[in-house]
């Protein structure tokens, strides 16, 4: 078996040495840069499983840093290694297309577990979904079609992929918070996501099933 790949984007010198050696004691190859600029280099030119990204690094700041990655169609699951650790901070890092993230100071076994999880999701190799006539790229977060071009945030992404990948299924608020936005306190954020979609895709890319909930619509 391959041993997986992991990326470290960290300025701290002694923590981006201890998240090396914590990786290599996993099982796992870890390389380390210290900055932006290195870590954007290193993720442009090799190829990882998973990339650790801190936000307050030197030369590009870490979501701007993911957010190019993005926009070069580097699709390794990215977490998000950070102090900022307030709810805006993190939905601001989700949006950003992290799959997770870690606030600092945080336990070992805890971001090991983690890790352990984005490795284990499944590696889509056509990662395109469709969308009535349209399709939904699930790298750059475009949809196009039918006279429509957008792009999407990284949580606005994970709720229409949700709904793509089960079209014919109507998930209700609670299921949708469970899956997409695990931080929310109740699904009055579940609404203010369908309503950014329809805003962007047109109102009938969701539909409202009444007293259940929400499925994919078309364009």
């Amino acid at each position: 078996m391959r041993e997986t790949r992991v990326l470290v984007v960290e300025d701290d010198r002694e923590l981006g040495d201890l998240l090396v050696r914590l990786f290599h004691g996993a099982g796992h190859v870890a390389e380390l840069a210290r900055d932006g600029q290195a870590g954007l280099h290193l993720a442009l030119t090799r190829d990882y499983d998973l990339l650790i990204i801190d936000r307050g690094l030197p030369a590009i700041e870490g979501l701007d840093l993911l957010a190019r990655l993005r926009r070069r169609s580097v699709q390794a699951p990215a977490l998000i290694l950070t102090a900022l650790g307030t709810v805006a901070d993190r939905v601001n890092g989700l949006d950003s297309g992290a799959a997770d993230y870690v606030v600092k100071p945080f336990e070992v076994d805890e971001l090991l577990a983690r890790v352990r999880a984005l490795l284990r999701r499944p590696h889509d190799p056509s990662p395109k979904l469709p969308i009535g006539t349209a399709e939904f790229d699930l790298i750059t977060r475009t949809v196009t079609g039918d006279g429509v071009r957008a792009t999407l945030s990284g949580r606005e992404s994970d709720l229409l992929r949700l709904l793509a990948e089960n079209p014919a299924r109507v998930f209700s608020r609670a299921e949708i918070v469970a899956k997409v936005f695990p931080e929310a306190a109740n699904g009055a954020l579940v609404d203010t996501y369908v309503h950014y979609l329809r805003r962007k895709l047109g109102t009938s890319v969701v539909t409202t099933v009444r007293g259940s909930g929400y499925r994919l619509g078309t364009l």
